[in-house]
């Protein structure tokens, strides 16, 4: 947008994150405590990695104004307070490295925070291979509401579906994906509660870079996403655009009947077989019966269909209905309304081209 000032993204370099704009330094997503000047002095250290930044340019950039104060027991402090919220040592240092007589540099590998992430299909823990289409279904709704950031590249749900059970090292995934970041995580549905256990991992040292568990009611699933995802999307972004603020906001509840069988839709319909199509197209009407109000199951009848028909069969309502919802862009009023308008052709549509039944 014109005129709009862009954020600096966040640092990272192993499990530490400094966040120039806000002046905070994060440990594994942690604020770790910090003065102002350390701060400074790191802040200058990684504008210029790996390169020597003399005392001078530290002196011009930070105590330029302090003319009463002794310079270099300024800065010795500074550093020596900077090592210790890193853990760091002079002797055997790993962030920080003195040149004696002319000044530091910053010696550790760093990384321009996160601009692409893979979400690894969350594994299902709730003891049934039946409930198998909660932890997939979980996996998409993550990956939707992430691919709404903007300037990070989100793996399709195609390609990060490849590595579901697989025994590859994440370092490993990440190269195949070309990601610098991935999401791992389970699901427990059990007592109508759902439970998911969600991490952002930086894949080439294993490092946690965040980590938390969640549980709400089944019919309270959709805030839980978006909590999720918000919450990820801090930890990429220090600060979100106003647009991807409204984006992660007003989540509406859904009849949780609806929404697994909305679900169950789902993970047949991405089986792509024709007698999964028939199930899945049968769900998608279960949900619809369940709660009439809810749109994600309009937009899989849509989905449903469209393999058998040219566009031009669809009206306009239904193709612009299915689109919106399909972009990730959240479950629109307008879409909604286009989606529920449309569904008698639908429903006729799919009865007569894919020979499933659409009487009750």
């Amino acid at each position: 947008m014109r005129g709009e000032k862009k954020s600096l993204p966040a640092i990272r370099f192993g499990v530490f994150e400094a966040d120039i704009e806000a002046g905070e330094l994060r440990r594994s997503g942690v604020k770790v405590r910090l003065q102002e000047q350390p701060f400074q002095v790191l802040a200058a250290l990684l504008e210029r990695p790996g390169q020597v930044i003399t005392r001078a340019e530290l002196q011009k950039k930070i105590w330029i104004a302090d003319t009463f104060v002794n310079f270099d027991c300024g800065l010795n402090k500074a550093v020596n307070r900077l090592r210790h919220a890193l853990g760091d040592s002079a002797d055997t240092p790993k962030f920080i490295e003195t040149l004696p007589r002319r000044g530091y540099r910053f010696a550790a590998p760093v990384e321009q925070g996160i601009s692409s992430l893979a979400v690894l299909p969350l594994d299902n823990l709730s003891g049934d291979p039946k409930q198998e289409y909660w932890a997939d279904g979980m996996t998409d709704e993550l990956i939707t509401h992430l691919a709404k950031i903007r300037d990070l590249r989100v793996i399709s749900r195609t390609s990060a579906m490849r590595f579901k059970n697989t025994t590859l090292p994440l370092g490993e995934i990440a190269r195949q994906l070309g990601v610098g970041a991935l999401i791992r995580g389970s699901v427990v549905v059990s007592d109508r509660k759902v439970r998911i256990r969600a991490q952002l991992i930086n894949p080439f040292t294993d490092d946690h870079l965040w980590v938390d568990s969640y549980e709400r009611e089944l019919g309270d699933v959709m805030t839980l996403q978006r909590q999720i995802a918000y919450a990820i999307a801090c930890q990429i972004r220090s600060r979100l655009t106003p647009e991807e603020e409204a984006g992660f906001a007003g989540v509406r509840s859904v009849n949780a009947e609806a929404y697994e069988a909305y679900l169950k839709g789902r993970f047949f319909w991405n089986k792509r077989t024709k007698a999964d199509l028939e199930r899945s197209f049968a769900y998608f009407r279960q949900a619809i019966a369940a709660d009439a109000a809810y749109a994600a199951p309009y937009a899989g009848l849509a989905d449903c269909v469209w393999p058998f028909l040219p566009s031009r069969r669809l009206p306009k309502s239904t193709r612009s209905g299915r689109k919106s919802l399909g972009a990730g862009r959240g479950i629109a009023r307008g879409a909604q309304l286009a989606c529920r308008r449309s569904a008698p052709l639908l429903l006729g549509l799919a009865g007569l081209r894919t020979g499933i039944q659409t009487s009750s």
